[in-house]
């Protein structure tokens, strides 16, 4: 008897599985070994795969969930999930992750092809750019290479810690901000440092000394300088339009005959979380000299 042959009317062999599934036989292989699809039997001697009749829909749904170009992990938890209205759930979350990184690269796709058809002038434009000085300030900081999937959610944890921090150090000084020391992509890991001006010097040092292992927790003195800066809204916060004002502050520097004196930053001065999609909420800035 081969793999391809009927055996009872209980189990039905791969052959006669995948007809029914409308699968190849080659396709079946692959979910059991992915352990998406096991085989109800397996013969111990001649290896044969052996499926039941109710496995059929679990193998439809399997070929289908692939289509999506779902990951492994994924596609197990939507088959596994305990009935249909959390299996749905379960498929509607993933689809929410595709669309939205879908549109991040229908807005890079964009920004690029004003890059490369040379508008970038047109885009600068929209960019209001314009100096601050900042006074000498005593900073409470925390440093970490990652990558750009990770940055927001380290950007909220690191400065909720260095604020929480800063009410045992004689209170925040001035908005939190986040230095970029090399460039945080999908590649590259920066580092990025969150930065939390603070009153007391002698009390933010003890804190770090405290709490900060492990962190790369540091107190320092940043001397005053002077900041070329865009300010941009909550919408533009998000990849890729940020790197359009971060190129406008550049462009303007150069254009106003002045030298980078630093890494950029981001200065975030008003409630992420109450403000809308238009609300000013961040500076885009660099050191000049």
């Amino acid at each position: 008897m081969t793999e391809d042959e009927a055996v009872d009317d209980e189990l039905l062999t791969i052959g006669a599985f995948a007809a029914r599934a409308r699968l190849s036989a080659k396709a079946l292989r692959l979910y059991d070994r992915l352990g998406l699809l096991p085989p109800a039997q397996v013969d111990e001697t001649s290896g044969y795969r052996y499926y039941r009749a109710e496995q059929v829909e679990r193998a439809r749904l399997v070929a289908l969930l692939r289509q999506l170009d779902m990951p492994l992990a994924r596609i197990a938890e939507v088959v596994e999930a305990p009935d249909g209205a959390s299996a749905a759930d379960r498929l509607a979350a993933y689809w929410a992750d595709v669309e939205a990184r879908v549109a991040g690269q229908r807005t890079l796709a964009e920004y690029l092809r004003g890059r490369l058809s040379g508008r970038s002038s047109e885009m600068y434009g929209k960019f209001v750019i314009e100096t601050v000085d900042v006074p000498e300030q005593v900073v409470i900081s925390e440093a970490r290479h990652v990558l750009a999937g990770e940055l927001p959610a380290w950007i909220g944890a690191s400065l909720g810690r260095l604020e929480a921090a800063a009410r045992e150090c004689g209170g925040v000084t001035a908005p939190p901000f986040v230095v970029y020391h090399a460039e945080v992509s999908t590649e590259s890991d920066g580092p990025a440092e969150s930065c939390v001006p603070v009153a007391d010097e002698a009390a933010a040092r003890a804190w770090a000394e405290q709490h900060g292992r492990g962190r790369e927790t540091k107190v320092s003195v940043r001397p005053a300088q002077r900041l070329a800066y865009t300010r941009i809204t909550k919408a533009q916060v998000a990849h890729p339009q940020i790197l359009a004002a971060f190129e406008a502050v550049e462009e303007w520097i150069e254009g106003a005959g002045l030298e980078q004196a630093g890494p950029c930053r981001e200065v975030y001065f008003a409630d992420w979380d109450a403000a809308g999609a238009q609300d000013p909420v961040c500076d885009v800035a660099f050191p000049v000299k």
